[in-house]
């Protein structure tokens, strides 16, 4: 016999606009890691990914009580996650250059999923964070939100702001370049 189906995130979110706080805690469990994942490797700097990480579930948390489901949640967080992200950069003006320590700082981040990871692996890892390095901002993040987070092409451009056939043509170039690069 099997039991209730879980619940979606829409349905969690509305139960916690309502006042359920465990439905809070579900959503946060269930998107914690990948969301923080994507923040890292889009701005490559640990510490600034903490902060804005804490930026993008202060607006879920002060947005609760007006959200509406009509994207689906995970589409609506990743856009707040974008939006943040550019607003960094815009603030900044530019893209700073990669801290000197930063293939350390790479190496040093712990990856949960694979604790026991061989030497042949962590360099696979390291030769496709490179080659993602080296792609335009446009191109890794659409190629990020795509294999990482499993959205489709609608719901990248949802959250990029871009069309159809442009996040679908930014993915091949990405995907073009990737295969290239680690070619061996």
């Amino acid at each position: 016999m099997d039991g209730p189906a879980p619940r979606t995130d829409e349905m969690l979110m509305l139960d916690w606009a309502a006042g359920d706080l465990s439905a809070f805690e579900a959503l946060y469990g269930r998107h914690k890691g990948p969301l923080h994942r994507f923040l890292r490797r889009q701005l490559r700097d640990p510490a600034l990914a903490d902060e804005l990480f804490q930026d993008v579930w202060q607006k879920v948390i002060a947005a609760r009580g007006g959200w509406r489901p009509e994207a689906a949640f995970s589409t609506w967080l990743y856009r707040i996650a974008h939006n943040r992200v550019a607003d960094h950069w815009r603030a900044a003006r530019h893209r700073p250059a990669a801290p000197a320590d930063a293939e350390l700082r790479l190496e040093a981040i712990p990856d949960p999923e694979t604790p026991e990871r061989t030497l042949s692996d962590f360099e696979q890892r390291r030769r496709l964070q490179r080659a993602l390095d080296e792609l335009p901002d446009e191109q890794r993040e659409v190629v990020l939100l795509r294999l990482e987070q499993e959205l489709t092409l609608e719901q990248i451009g949802e959250i990029t702001g871009a069309g159809r056939e442009t996040v679908k043509s930014r993915l091949r170039y990405a995907m073009d370049k990737l295969r290239a690069r680690l070619r061996p």
